[in-house]
């Protein structure tokens, strides 16, 4: 019998994280609880927290059906939105949010039939770990939390440790958080790189959405949450080397250098539907990733990455540790000069055979894969 899952994550349907292309191809197969916790970032008294804030209250306050009313659920997928204090610092604020998740999610875990599988992107349930009575627990680690910006790094640290002590078994999404992982005590760390569904993202026939006029042309792109892991001298560079041209930076922000948005030719989109970038992506010459190099960046594995190679586009991206398997699939720049020269030159002269040969690879990165590897560790 296939156990039911337990994952705790970002919010279903929020954005769409690896966790949930994973869920997506798991939960055919065996139910799942999906629950949306209220995040790792410390409540500020600015416009982010406020919007963050009222969209729980009305998770919480709205009836369960009405609240979801909105999302196109998988028939197997059920939501929960349990009730959680906003701060992790403290043994209190920990013993507060232990006691409200037990609360609700105590019964969750009794109706179902068989004990489930608990899997965690998130370090803030390492104190359910032995109090909740599932069958194992996973942690999927994603990222690095004791280095991202604006969250309580020290406290996400904490608590990231303990959940490494405790699991069954880890996941990590590049060698860097792998050897982080190994470094805290864990030999025993499975690595599983993001995937990708090439044909989603082929932009041959996709419908433009935007239409910029002659002066805004030609147009370099770039997609997901944009802050202080954005290098802002590659932007300066390359904004000041352009003499013509747009630097578009879609999706949301999370305090960015205000510098950023006061550079020539730099504009921001706010964040649109996945299904409309393959679209974007078809309006753009070069797709470009200027994240800065730091321990948050040399860790992660930014899911874009094997979307830009997917859309046949040029891309140019900073040299970092997740990009460099696929260097032969895209160009990739260690300074703002460098980087400037590439996205100019991909510019002029478009992508090379032998990127676009290399960019083959592509077939064998399929989600359904990584879903059928990552539930074979799993169970």
């Amino acid at each position: 019998m296939t156990s039911p899952l337990l994952v705790f994550s970002d919010d279903w349907g929020r954005h769409p994280s690896s966790c949930q292309h994973l869920i997506r191809h798991l939960v055919a197969e065996r139910p799942v609880a999906w629950v949306n916790t209220i995040g790792t970032r410390s409540p500020k008294l600015d416009w982010a927290t406020f919007k963050r804030v009222a969209g729980k209250l009305r998770q919480w306050v709205l009836p369960k059906k009405k609240a979801l009313q909105a999302l196109e659920l998988p028939a197997n997928l059920r939501v929960y939105n349990p009730k959680m204090w906003p701060y992790f610092r403290s043994g209190m604020d920990r013993a507060i949010n232990r006691k409200l998740l037990l609360r609700h999610l105590m019964p969750v875990v009794a109706e179902k039939t068989a004990k489930p599988i608990a899997i965690t992107t998130l370090p803030i349930v390492a104190d359910l770990v032995g109090k909740l009575p599932v069958e194992r627990w996973v942690y999927y680690c994603v990222d690095d939390f004791s280095q991202w910006p604006g969250l309580d790094q020290k406290a996400m640290d904490r608590m990231e440790r303990l959940l490494v002590s405790r699991v069954d078994r880890i996941v990590a999404v590049s060698e860097t958080l792998r050897e982080r992982m190994k470094k805290l005590g864990r030999s025993d760390v499975e690595l599983l790189t993001h995937g990708v569904d090439a044909d989603f993202w082929q932009v041959e026939n996709a419908p433009p959405i935007v239409r910029f006029s002659p002066h805004d042309a030609p147009l370099f792109l770039f997609w997901g949450v944009i802050d202080r892991r954005m290098d802002l001298e590659f932007v300066r560079q390359l904004s000041r080397d352009l003499t013509e041209g747009t630097i578009l930076l879609v999706g949301p922000t999370n305090e960015p250098d205000p510098e950023l948005f006061r550079l020539p030719r730099v504009q921001w989109k706010a964040a649109v539907p996945i299904e409309e970038l393959p679209k974007l992506a078809a309006e753009a010459n070069v797709l470009i990733m200027p994240y800065a190099d730091l321990p948050v960046t040399r860790a992660m594995q930014p899911l874009k990455l094997k979307e830009y190679l997917a859309t046949g586009k040029a891309a140019v991206a900073r040299d970092l540790p997740a990009n460099r398997d696929w260097s032969d699939a895209l160009d990739l720049a260690a300074n703002p000069k460098e980087f400037s020269d590439r996205v100019r030159e991909r510019l002029k002269e478009g992508v090379p055979a032998e990127q676009l040969q290399a960019r083959q690879r592509l077939k064998d990165e399929s989600w359904s894969s990584k879903a059928r590897q990552f539930q074979q560790w799993i169970d």
